[in-house]
C-alpha cells in the first residue's frame, strides 16, 4: 500500500549540501509491525518524515496505494496526513490548553466529522488505550505514560491506514515501555506500524520487520515487501478547520493567559474609548442641538425680504492674477466695476409680486404661529407732550406689525402664546397697540422719550391709554408749488392732532416674552396690526402727494432729483411712493411656524414657487435657525472630527501592540503549529487559528472599551450638568457602539495579519522540534 520509489533528500545551506537519503526503496505491507534501527543521522527520522508527509523528498516518488505523489500539492498533503496517517510521537505532541478528549478530537475536527461522532469516537479510542477516567483532564495532569496513550489515542482517532512512530518509549520507563509497545503490537495487527527506534531489542520483541538505515540507505531488511499492489485509486479528503472551531481552540489558549490577554485587551480598548467618548459628547451635543432648535429656535422666523439678497453667504473668491490677490504687495490702485463686482458675490433680487403674496398667503394655516409683514410706509403719528403735538421721529422708535397667526378669525393668537400681558389687554381692533418690553421691563431710553415718557421708570398703568393720531396723507401733506410741505407748524401740530380726520391709536396693553416661549424677534418698542397699515395705504393710493409724486421724476417733498439705482444715500421713485403708501407689497414678508416638523413644511411649500418660476421671479428666503444651528453643528462636528483623529492615533499604537503581542503568541504556540500541521492542518487554517485569537482579543477590546465608555458618561453628565445645566449630554448611541466593537475586530485583525501569516508559512518538522 505504500512504496518509496528511489528517494533522495538533499538539505542545502548556501554552498553545502547534506545528503540525509540516497536513493532509499522500500515496499510496505497494508498491515506489519516495521522498525527503523540506525544510528543517529542514519536518516531513518527523515524518512518517517516524508513517509509521513511532514517533509518533502528531493527527488524519487512516494506511492500511496498505486498513485503517485509527486503532483501533490500542499493542500494533498495537508489531506494525506489527515486521512492516511496517525503520528505518535516521543514526546507526545499534545496541545496543553486543550482537555484530553479535544486533543484525540483535534484530527477528525479538520475531517469534517460533526461533533456527536467526533465525541463517540473520541471516547471509544481512549477507552480502548484505557484512559476512560481521564477524558477531562489536561495533558499536563496525566503521567508520561498517560500522555502517550492519549497521543496513540488522537493516532487511531481518524481511522488511518498507517501509524508512524517516533521513538514512543525513548521518554518512558521500561515497565510503561512494555504496556505502550504492546498497544502498538496490537494495533499493528489492523494496520501499518512504521516505528523509528535506537532500541534493538525492543524491535526485536515486537516487530515483523526490522529496516536498518546507514548513510541515507537502506542497510538491511529482514522482511522486504516485493509483491506490489499497483492501483491508482487512493483518493484524498480535503480538510478545514471552521473558523468556530478556530475560536473555540484560540479561546481556550486566551484562557490560559487570561491576564495577559485582559490588559492586552484593555490597553487597546484606551483608542476605541478615546473615539467613543468623542462620539458620545458628539451626539449629545448635535441632539441638544437639534432639541435647543426644535424648542428654543423654531420660533425664529422664516424671512423673506424684497429686494436685493445675497443668495448664497459671501465666500472667498479664487483667483489666479496678482492684481486680484487680497492683501497683494502690488504697488498700484486697481479700478473695479461695482456692478461686476456684485454679480460675483452672486447677489440675487428678489422682487414680490400679488401673485407671490398671495401664494405665501396660501399656507396651510396648521403650520403657522404668526406672519409679520414689513412695510416701508412712513406713518404720520403725532403724540402730544405738555399740550404740544409733534410727529413721532420713527427712526427712534420700533414700529412693527405683530404676527397675525390665523389671518381673520384670531389675530392675536400668536401674541396670547408667545407673550405675557403685563397690563392692559391684547388688541380688539386694529387702532389698539402694544408696547413690547425686554424680559427685565425695559424699553430703550430714546424711545420711552419719543413715545412721550420722560421718566426713567413709568408704572405699568400709567402707559396703558397713552393715545396717539394717524393723520392720512391729504391732511398732513400740503402742497406747496411743485413740492409738498407738512400743514401746519412742524413745531406745533395740535391744529392737525385735533382734526377729527385724524385716527386715534392707544396703547391698550404692555407685553413681555414668556419665559418658556419661543424665541420671538419682535423688537422692544410698539407694534400694530398690519390692518392698520393696509388702511392707510388704501387712503394714501388716492392722496394728491401720491398722485403728484407718481408723474414727476423729483422728490416731492424736497425737490431734489430722484435716482434709478438704490443705494445708501439715493432715493428711487419707487421708495418715495412706498414711503408715502402708494404700494401695498410688504418689504418683508415673516413666517413663524408652529415647531420645527412645521417650519419644514412651509419650507417645502416656498421652495415650489422656485421650481415653477424663471430664474429672475425666484424668491429666496431666509431661515436664520437654520443658519444658527448649521454654524454650531459644523463648529461642533469640526472639534469632533479634530478629536477623533488625535483619538485614532492611539487605535493605531494599540494595532501594532496587537501585532506583537500576536507575534509573542505565534513564538509560544509553535509546538502547537507542528502538532496540527501533523494532524492534517493546512496553512490557511493555522492562519485561521492566529486570526481567531486577534477576533477575540479585538471584540474584548472593543466590548471593554464600550463598556467603560458607559460607565464615564455617568461622571461626565454630571459634570457637565454642574458646569452648564445640559442633562445628559454625554450618551453613546448603541449603532455606533457596535461600530466601534467592529472597527476594533479589524484593526486587530489587520494588526495581527502578519503574524498569523509568519504562523502559517512555520516548517512543520520545525515547529514540531522547537519548546
Amino acid at each position: 500500500m505504500l512504496e518509496l520509489v528511489n528517494i533522495r533528500k538533499v538539505y542545502k545551506t548556501e554552498n553545502f549540501e547534506q545528503v540525509a537519503l540516497d536513493g532509499v526503496n522500500i515496499a510496505f505491507r497494508k498491515s506489519e509491525f516495521v522498525s527503523i534501527l540506525g544510528p543517529s543521522g542514519s536518516g531513518k527520522t527523515t524518512c518517517l518524515n516524508i513517509i509521513g508527509g511532514l517533509d518533502r523528498y528531493t527527488s524519487g516518488d512516494l506511492k500511496i496505494n498505486g498513485r503517485s505523489s509527486t503532483s501533490f500539492k500542499a493542500e494533498d498533503w495537508d489531506a494525506y496526513r489527515n486521512n492516511t496517517v496517525g503520528f505518535i510521537f516521543q514526546n507526545y505532541n499534545l496541545i496543553s490548553h486543550l482537555p484530553v478528549i479535544d486533543n484525540v478530537e483535534m484530527g477528525m475536527t479538520l475531517s469534517g466529522v460533526n461533533s456527536t461522532e467526533r465525541r463517540n469516537r473520541a471516547k471509544e479510542v481512549l477507552i480502548k488505550v484505557g484512559l476512560e477516567a481521564h477524558l477531562y483532564k489536561k495533558p499536563n495532569q496525566l503521567s508520561g505514560g498517560q500522555m502517550q496513550r492519549v497521543a496513540i489515542a488522537r493516532a487511531l482517532a481518524n481511522n488511518p491506514e498507517i501509524i508512524l512512530a517516533d521513538e514512543p518509549t525513548g521518554a518512558l520507563d521500561t515497565e510503561t515501555s512494555v504496556q505502550i509497545m504492546e498497544l502498538i503490537k496490537e494495533i499493528a495487527r489492523e494496520k501499518l506500524v512504521i516505528m523509528v527506534t535506537h532500541n534493538p531489542e525492543l524491535a526485536e520483541e515486537y516487530s515483523d520487520r526490522i529496516i536498518q538505515f546507514s548513510d541515507g540507505r537502506i542497510k538491511n531488511d529482514s522482511n522486504p515487501y516485493e509483491e506490489i499492489e499497483r492501483s491508482n485509486d487512493y483518493q484524498l479528503k480535503r480538510t478545514s478547520m471552521s473558523f468556530l472551531t478556530a475560536l473555540k481552540s484560540s479561546g481556550r489558549n486566551v484562557i490560559t493567559k487570561k491576564w495577559r490577554t485582559g490588559l492586552t485587551a484593555f490597553a487597546s480598548s484606551v483608542g476605541i474609548i478615546g473615539v467613543a467618548l468623542v462620539l458620545a459628547l458628539s451626539n449629545g451635543f448635535s441632539e441638544k442641538i437639534s432639541e435647543y432648535e426644535s424648542q428654543m429656535l423654531s420660533g425664529y422666523p422664516i424671512t423673506i425680504n424684497n429686494g436685493k439678497v445675497n443668495s448664497i453667504p459671501t465666500q472667498p473668491v479664487l483667483v489666479d492674477s496678482e492684481e486680484d490677490k487680497a492683501y497683494s504687495n502690488k504697488e498700484s490702485i486697481i479700478a473695479y466695476n461695482a456692478k461686476e463686482e456684485s454679480s460675483r458675490q452672486k447677489i440675487h433680487e428678489n422682487v414680490f409680486s400679488f401673485e407671490y403674496i398671495d401664494y405665501v398667503n396660501g399656507i396651510d394655516k396648521e403650520y403657522i404661529n404668526g406672519i409679520s409683514t414689513t412695510r416701508s410706509v412712513s406713518l404720520p403719528i403725532l403724540k402730544t407732550e405738555d399740550n404740544v403735538a409733534t410727529k413721532l421721529n420713527m427712526n427712534n422708535v420700533s414700529f412693527t406689525t405683530y404676527p397675525v397667526s390665523d389671518h381673520d378669525s384670531d389675530s392675536t393668537a400668536y401674541l396670547e402664546k408667545n407673550f405675557d400681558l403685563l397690563e392692559g389687554s391684547f388688541p380688539s381692533k386694529e387702532t389698539d397697540l402694544l408696547l413690547v418690553v425686554d424680559e427685565y421691563n425695559r424699553i430703550e431710553e430714546t424711545t420711552l422719550k419719543e413715545l412721550g415718557f420722560s421718566r426713567k421708570e413709568i408704572s405699568l398703568k400709567d402707559v396703558i391709554g397713552t393715545e396717539y393720531k394717524l393723520l392720512p396723507n391729504d391732511l398732513y401733506y400740503i402742497k406747496s408749488g411743485d413740492t409738498f410741505a407738512v400743514n401746519g407748524n412742524p413745531v406745533d401740530l395740535s391744529n392737525l392732532y385735533k382734526n377729527e380726520k385724524g385716527k386715534t391709536l392707544k396703547i391698550s396693553g404692555v407685553i413681555r416674552l414668556k419665559e418658556d416661549a419661543a424665541v420671538s424677534k419682535l423688537p422692544s418698542g410698539i407694534v400694530y396690526s398690519d390692518q392698520l397699515s393696509q388702511d392707510f395705504i388704501a387712503k394714501a393710493q388716492e392722496s394728491e402727494i401720491v398722485k403728484v409724486q407718481e408723474s414727476v421724476d423729483y422728490n416731492v417733498l424736497t425737490g431734489e432729483l430722484l435716482s434709478e439705482e438704490t443705494g445708501s444715500n439715493q432715493t428711487t421713485k419707487d421708495n418715495m411712493l412706498s414711503m408715502l403708501g402708494a404700494s401695498s407689497i410688504p418689504t418683508s414678508i415673516s413666517i413663524y411656524p408652529m415647531n420645527l416638523d412645521a417650519k419644514d413644511s412651509i419650507k417645502s411649500y416656498l421652495d415650489k414657487w422656485n421650481d415653477k418660476v424663471s430664474e429672475d421671479k425666484k424668491i429666496e428666503y431666509s431661515d436664520m435657525a437654520s443658519m444658527m444651528t448649521s454654524m454650531i453643528g459644523s463648529i461642533v462636528d469640526m472639534i469632533s472630527y479634530v478629536l477623533i483623529a488625535f483619538a485614532s492615533i492611539s487605535l493605531v499604537v494599540s494595532m501594532i501592540m496587537i501585532g506583537i503581542i500576536v507575534y509573542v503568541s505565534v513564538l509560544e504556540r509553535t509546538k502547537e503549529i507542528g502538532i496540527l500541521r501533523a494532524l492534517g492542518a493546512r496553512t490557511k487554517d493555522i492562519s485561521r487559528l492566529f486570526n481567531a485569537e486577534t477576533f477575540i482579543i479585538g471584540a474584548a477590546s472593543g466590548i471593554i472599551g464600550v463598556g467603560i465608555t458607559y460607565l464615564l458618561t455617568i461622571p461626565i453628565n454630571k459634570i457637565i450638568y454642574h458646569l452648564t445645566d445640559f442633562d445628559n449630554v454625554a450618551h453613546l448611541n448603541p449603532l455606533h457602539a457596535g461600530i466601534l466593537i467592529a472597527l476594533s475586530i479589524v484593526l486587530t485583525l489587520i494588526g495581527g495579519f502578519l503574524p498569523s501569516k509568519m504562523a502559517a508559512k512555520k516548517d512543520p518538522v520545525t515547529a514540531l522540534r522547537s519548546e
